[in-house]
């Protein structure tokens, strides 16, 4: 059973499917007049793309929003890309040591907000992370929200799902990897964490943080040091700072 196309409504998103998969655009919804540069961009690369009118794509809006899988279909969002999801990886195949220098993962654990989970994997992308493993239950579907809000950066990643956190952990450990965890009620600062090793970095659950069985394996578990009066951070941002504190190391 094939899964249902996500309706991609930013350019970037669609612009980044385009260039890395391009067989799985199916269909190509523009407008026309005026548009943002993003979209100029899509336009641009579209040649060869079957382009479709919004007309005839309307009934597979409709029912979509009638599954409650969309939000509502606006005429100011009149440009999108239909698109296939894309393939995951094997946790075997993401959490392989690099040849050289100290390697950067992510495992989001039971993260819920598919906003939270796309703003994370954007930042993964642009701090060059070599992989990111999202577990399969109670955690956000990888939708047309969690690709958009990625801004293409989902498209650049190594990204595995995985049913079993646990083993995922007991995997990466065997293959020499570090494993931080992270809490706002954490004792040590993550400026005490040694930057010279693999480090597998754990994101909890955005109300309830990490489940106990994933703190119990955790080598080390940090907390970012606040300054202001605000004690704790989004979950999308935190894993900013976390991974900008590491890759400066790289640097």
């Amino acid at each position: 059973m094939h899964a249902e196309p996500l309706i991609l409504k930013n350019p970037h998103a669609a612009l980044a499917v385009m260039q890395k998969r391009p067989q799985d655009v199916l269909e190509l919804n523009l407008s026309g007049g005026a548009t943002s540069d993003g979209w100029q961009q899509v336009i641009d690369q579209s040649a060869g793309f079957k382009v479709q009118t919004e007309k005839k794509l309307a009934p597979f809006i409709d029912q979509r929003r009638r599954n409650k899988q969309e939000p509502k279909f606006e005429r100011n969002s009149a440009n999108f890309a239909l698109v296939r999801e894309r393939s995951f990886k094997s946790q075997d195949h993401i959490l392989t040591l690099p040849e050289s220098g100290f390697g950067l993962w992510l495992a989001l654990d039971c993260l819920q907000d598919p906003h939270n989970v796309g703003a994370i994997l954007r930042s993964a992308s642009f701090f060059g992370v070599n992989g990111v493993i999202i577990t399969r239950d109670r955690s956000a579907p990888i939708n047309g929200t969690v690709y958009d809000v990625s801004a293409g950066g989902l498209e650049y990643l190594n990204l595995a799902i995985e049913t079993n956190l646990s083993r995922t952990i007991d995997y990466a450990k065997e293959q020499g990897m570090w494993i931080l965890g992270t809490s706002e009620h954490a004792e040590k600062s993550l400026v005490e964490i040694k930057k010279d090793r693999h480090w597998l970095i754990i994101i909890g659950n955005e109300q309830e943080g990490m489940r106990r069985l994933t703190k119990d394996k955790c080598d080390d578990i940090c907390t970012i040091p606040h300054l202001g009066g605000v004690t704790s951070l989004n979950a999308s941002v935190a894993t900013g700072v976390m991974l900008a504190h590491f890759q400066m190391y790289a640097q």
